[in-house]
């Protein structure tokens, strides 16, 4: 298990969570299956996963309130799995800290893109160079946008000199905007580049992590340019 990707999922029905860790570990991922959240919050707790796949209607404790139980101990990247892609559950997962979800029922191999996509984000086994892929936007050393500075090399923000707490999409988000501000970015551009998305995406994705990186670094510091996506401010 230590040289394989390791996959915390939490699902409560049977067929689904047997059939999914099937296929993960065909595709080479190591899988601890879970049927409820706070079995899942044990394990992940035991196991320090690379990264968590949660099901948002889960006993015990659901979905949601387990991505934010995880996010409060760790940045380990977060995949929630909604059965309504029109719901609320949506957004409150994102909310709570989750980096992507999936709607079910999902295609295994869209499910594996997707896991692979975020984890390339994030630097881990299984996916490109974090390094190659955010060379322009880690490049410079310390910039600074009013009380908010950004190192790029060491990774750290700080506002009004005191440190911001960022996920890793977070940061990828944030650097995006630093690397060209005043700019406009639209929600698909972000998606590409932040998500690794090769192919359209919700852009309930971007809207909810902007507005979380707003309330971090200052509601003010990324405009909303109607129509046409973000930019930060200069």
């Amino acid at each position: 298990m230590a040289d394989q990707t390791h996959v915390l999922f939490v699902e409560d029905d049977d067929v689904i969570r047997e059939a999914t860790q099937l296929a993960l570990e065909r595709d080479g991922f190591a899988v601890t299956a879970m049927p409820d959240g706070l079995s899942g919050l044990e394990a992940f707790r035991a196991d320090r996963p690379d990264i968590a796949l949660l099901d948002v209607m889960v006993p015990g404790l659901d979905g949601v309130s387990l991505c934010r139980r995880i996010r409060d101990e760790s940045t380990v990247p977060v995949i929630m799995l909604s059965a309504r892609a029109d719901s609320i559950d949506v957004v409150l997962g994102l909310e709570a800290g989750a980096d992507d979800y999936v709607t079910k029922p999902f295609d295994g191999a869209v499910l594996v893109a997707r896991i692979r996509a975020v984890l390339r984000r994030f630097g881990h086994a299984g996916g490109a160079d974090r390094g190659e892929e955010s060379a322009d936007a880690t490049a410079g050393g310390v910039l600074s946008f009013g009380e908010l500075e950004i190192d790029t090399e060491g990774m750290e923000v700080r506002k009004a000199g005191q440190p911001v707490a960022l996920t890793p999409t977070e940061m990828r988000l944030l650097l995006e905007f630093s690397s060209a501000p005043g700019t406009v970015l639209s929600r698909d551009k972000l998606l590409e580049r932040v998500w690794d998305y090769g192919w359209g995406g919700d852009t309930r994705v971007v809207d909810v992590h902007v507005q979380r990186l707003r309330t971090k670094i200052g509601q003010d510091r990324i405009e909303t340019v109607r129509g046409f996506g973000y930019k930060l401010k200069a």
